[in-house]
C-alpha cells in the first residue's frame, strides 16, 4: 500500500545512487548489459559500473548521436545497450538516429535521460527538455517510463532492461523523495491506483507525484474524495483505467513536470475524446522554454505546485453540470 499519510518521506542515497547499485547487481549476473555514456558517469551514477566493468562501458564523448548508433550496432548483436545523457540529448539532439537505427529497426536499446523538466535546475533552459517524452512517443514501437522514486524504480528497473521494446526512462539523478512503499510493486503499461475516489482523479508522474499528493491531502480536508493515479507509463497508455476513472468520477486533472503540449496530458486527453469525453484540465509547463533556478523556484514559475493542482481540482468541482 501507498504511505497513507500522502506525504514523501526521504532516503539517504540519491536516485542515481540506487540507479547504480541496480545496475552493477545486473551487470554482475548478465553479461550482455552495455553501457553507453556521454562523458556523464560523474554525473549519473555509472562510474562504478565504469570502474568493475571497463570492457563493458563505452565513453562516446558529448557525441550522443553517434551513441545511439553504437547502441543499435551492439542491440542488433544480441547485447542490452543502456545510454546515459540528459534528457534533451538522450532525444531531440539524436531524434533521427534514435528514429532510424532504433525505433524503426526495432531494437531495443534503453535511453536513460537525466534530470527531466525542472529538475535540471541550474543548467538552464539548454538543458532544460520539457519536450523529450512529447518527442518520443511519436514514434512507433517506443516504450517510455518515469520512475518516481526509487522503490518505483527498483520496481520497474528489469522490465525496463529486458523489455522487447526500445525504452527512454526519465531518471531524477538527484532526488531523494520516496513516495511508495518498499513492497509496492509496478507494472509498465499499467497506472497504478495509489488512492481511491469518487469525486475527482488526479493524474501524476514522477516529481508532480509529491505535489498530487499533498494537493490530494488538501482536498480531503475539505471533504473531497479523490482518486489519485501514477501514470509512471506515457507509452502505451492505459486507456483502460482512464475511462474507468472517468466514469466513475467524471472530473480529471493531469500533473505532469513537462509541456503540457504532447505529455501526459494530451495522452489522457486523447483518451478521454475518443472513448469517454468528462471535463479536465493539465497542470505542467505552459508552453515556454526552461531557465536557471531550483525545483521548487521552477514549480512556482511554471504553476505546477500542490497549490495549483488543488486550484485546478476546485475550478473543475464548481463546474456547473
Amino acid at each position: 500500500m501507498m504511505n497513507t499519510k500522502l506525504e514523501p518521506t526521504y532516503d539517504e542515497r540519491e536516485l542515481r545512487d540506487v540507479y547504480g547499485q541496480l545496475l552493477f547487481e545486473l551487470a554482475s549476473k548478465d553479461k550482455k548489459v552495455v553501457v553507453l555514456n556521454a562523458d556523464l558517469a560523474r554525473s549519473d551514477g555509472t562510474l562504478k559500473f565504469k570502474e568493475l566493468f571497463p570492457e563493458r562501458f563505452i565513453d562516446v564523448g558529448v557525441a550522443e548521436a553517434n551513441m545511439m548508433g553504437i547502441a543499435a550496432g551492439l542491440a542488433n548483436m544480441g547485447m542490452i545497450p543502456i545510454t546515459h545523457t540528459f534528457t534533451p540529448f538522450s532525444t531531440r539532439r539524436a531524434f533521427d538516429q534514435i528514429t532510424i537505427s532504433i525505433a524503426y529497426a526495432d531494437l531495443p536499446v534503453k535511453l536513460m535521460g537525466t534530470d527531466p523538466g525542472v529538475t535540471a535546475e541550474l543548467n538552464g533552459g539548454t538543458h532544460m527538455s520539457f519536450e523529450d517524452a512529447g518527442i518520443m512517443r511519436t514514434l512507433p514501437n517506443i516504450v517510455i517510463v518515469e520512475p518516481a522514486d526509487a522503490v518505483q524504480f527498483k520496481s520497474l528497473f528489469e522490465q525496463i532492461i529486458y523489455h522487447p521494446k526500445p525504452v527512454y526512462t526519465r531518471m531524477y539523478r538527484r532526488r531523494k523523495e520516496r513516495f511508495f512503499d518498499e513492497d509496492m510493486q509496478f507494472e509498465i503499461g499499467k497506472i497504478a491506483t495509489l488512492k481511491d475516489g469518487s469525486d475527482i482523479t488526479i493524474i501524476s508522474s514522477g516529481l508532480m507525484v509529491g505535489q498530487s499528493m499533498i494537493a490530494t491531502r488538501m482536498l480531503e480536508e475539505r471533504g473531497i474524495s479523490v482518486r489519485l493515479l501514477n501514470m509512471h507509463t506515457l507509452k502505451p497508455v492505459d486507456k483502460e483505467t482512464i475511462i474507468k476513472a472517468a466514469r466513475e468520477t467524471g472530473k480529471i486533472v493531469v500533473a505532469e513536470n513537462h509541456n503540457i503540449i504532447n505529455g501526459w496530458g494530451s495522452a489522457v486527453a486523447e483518451v478521454l475524446a475518443e472513448n469517454y469525453p468528462v471535463p479536465m484540465r493539465r497542470v505542467g509547463v505552459q508552453d515556454h522554454f526552461g531557465e536557471v533556478g531550483l525545483t521548487d523556484f521552477l514549480l512556482k514559475k511554471y504553476h505546477m505546485t500542490a497549490q495549483d493542482i488543488y486550484e485546478n481540482a476546485i475550478d473543475l468541482l464548481n463546474l456547473k453540470a
